[in-house]
């Protein structure tokens, strides 16, 4: 008796729904065809040992489950739940009849529970898309899976649910979120505030214009300085999230698995910060069967490398083009995938390797030219993609121990970005794919950063002095049309423009020599 069942395989971001053909005939052993990875194989195993625990069994006859689209890897576990359904409706030992309108995705325990799979939201949507009636999955993914409208989610924890629900001996419960609801109710939750950081105007000040603008910052100083307490505070001056935005960044840690347990839907923007060790397959994504990497995760958020020089040159470099494109694309032999990568890069580091160099009080221990080379770890190319180079100072004591409030908390600071990027959101309404000065392509800069006599001399000797580059000569321009909005000024006056080359300090000729 033939019989199908349907599961789906994730590729990239998106979906792509598996139809898993189960045959039992006359004859012995067990066949899996179409293209299955180990784990895919070793499920046989788990659906024996599963079944028998809940008092089913596998049937003793020829078994050939084949899993098509065959020219399509299948990976993982997930496919367990599917393949045991096929093999019993097959076999006879459970009805079949309304087997087909649904989904179904599950890794099997021995003892026929469930554990929670990858990718259960893009799994969702790619099944309202085909029309089923319902998704089973596990239980721990079904809030993740009940963002989806206009598709019943029924979460399970046990084999035999599912088997009492397709005998209609059982009903299963349908798993519904108010994604509205939850989106609001989260929006602005918050762990840190710029109230808690003394002192500091002029970093926070760099922090606002990033922000506002979604540049790219580096903030440089000594150790103790503040520069991850202050990276760990911009996630609450950026702009809450869409609600599209919302779908898109959950769909991407979906698939990576990173979502956490009965999570539904993320309503915080993404604040990622890998160690320095990592590899460079683990910051871009990759892999054998490609998962998103952590510059993905920071998708619609932050990607925070602290103590920048320690990253493996390799490491560094392959951000070159994501930043530049907002996306990377994982290429193998036989399939491409493309991850959106559209963040804010915030990174810090010590000015030379004791960490002194530059500082008010303590002496810098380091020999000559070790401050250089220690800056060169860095490229130019990747410096030239940074807009804000921001030099950080330590705080007095009297700063430290001042009861003073400080004079602006994240939301005060918050409100002003918000008002800056509307002025951007209408200046970029006819492109759905810019949102932030940032952004910007040349077409556009050449259009919008325009300047006067006055502000153009002044950029011009900059660039004299400084050494800049053409792309450091755009990025000055993006952050004057941010400060000019922040200002809401229509026109880039001279003092946006100077304040812009303020944060082009770590340029080549510009800084240690």
């Amino acid at each position: 008796m033939l019989v199908k069942t349907f599961g789906s395989a994730v590729v990239g971001v998106d979906a792509i729904t598996i139809t898993v053909e189960v045959n039992v005939d006359r004859g012995m052993k067990f066949f899996m065809v179409g293209l299955p990875d180990n784990a895919v194989k070793e499920s046989q195993q788990r659906i024996e040992a599963a079944l028998k625990n809940v008092g089913y069994k596998m049937p003793g006859k020829k078994t050939v489950v084949n899993m098509a689209p065959a020219d399509i890897r299948k990976e993982g576990s997930a496919y367990d739940l599917t393949i045991a359904i096929g093999i019993l409706a097959a076999s006879g030992q459970i009805n079949e009849e309304r087997i087909a309108d649904y989904l179904i995705m599950g890794e099997l325990s021995l003892d026929g529970g469930l554990q929670p799979i990858k990718g259960a939201l893009p799994i969702a949507i790619q099944a309202r898309k085909e029309g089923f009636k319902g998704f089973i999955l596990p239980k721990a993914n079904a809030r993740e899976a009940a963002i989806v409208n206009d598709i019943d989610v029924l979460g399970v924890e046990n084999i035999k649910e599912v088997i009492d629900f397709f005998n209609e001996d059982q009903k299963l419960v349908k798993t519904e979120i108010d994604t509205r609801k939850e989106f609001y109710e989260n929006l602005n939750s918050v762990d840190f505030d710029f109230l808690d950081v003394k002192g500091q105007e002029n970093i926070k000040r760099a922090l606002e214009i990033a922000a506002a603008g979604g540049h790219n910052v580096i903030l440089i100083g000594p150790p103790g300085a503040g520069k991850t307490m202050l990276a760990k505070r911009l996630p609450t001056i950026l702009p809450p999230l869409s609600l599209n935005e919302a779908l898109e960044t959950t769909k991407i840690h979906s698939v990576g698995g990173k979502l956490a347990k009965d999570t539904s839907l993320i309503s915080v923007r993404p604040f990622r910060s890998p160690h320095h060790t990592i590899s460079d397959v683990a910051l871009v994504g990759g892999g054998g069967f490609p998962q998103p990497g952590e510059i993905s995760l920071a998708h619609n958020g932050v990607l925070f490398l602290d103590e920048l020089p320690e990253f493996k040159r390799t490491v560094l470099e392959v951000l070159r083009q994501p930043l530049e494109d907002r996306r990377v694309s994982i290429s193998r032999a036989k399939f491409t995938v493309d991850y959106p990568a559209s963040f804010m890069l915030v990174a810090s580091m010590n000015p030379c390797p004791c960490g002194y160099y530059n500082h008010p009080d303590k002496d810098c221990v380091c020999s000559p030219g070790v401050v250089q080379k220690y800056l060169s770890k860095i490229s130019g190319p990747l410096l030239d993609r940074i807009d804000l180079h921001v030099e950080v100072t330590p705080v007095s004591f009297n700063e430290l121990s001042s009861q003073a409030v400080s004079s602006e908390n994240s939301n005060q600071i918050r409100e002003r970005v918000i008002k800056a990027r509307e002025i951007q959101g209408n200046r970029f309404a006819k492109n759905k794919e810019i949102h932030a000065n940032a952004q910007m392509n040349a077409k556009q800069l050449r259009e919008i950063c325009i300047i006067d006599k006055d502000a153009q001399e002044l950029l011009k000797k900059a660039m004299d002095k400084l050494g800049l580059s053409a792309r450091a000569y755009d990025r000055i321009l993006k952050v004057s049309r941010t400060i000019a909005d922040l200002d809401f000024s229509e026109q880039i006056k001279t003092n946006h423009v100077a304040e812009a080359i303020q944060y082009r300090s770590l340029d080549r000729e510009g800084w240690a020599g």
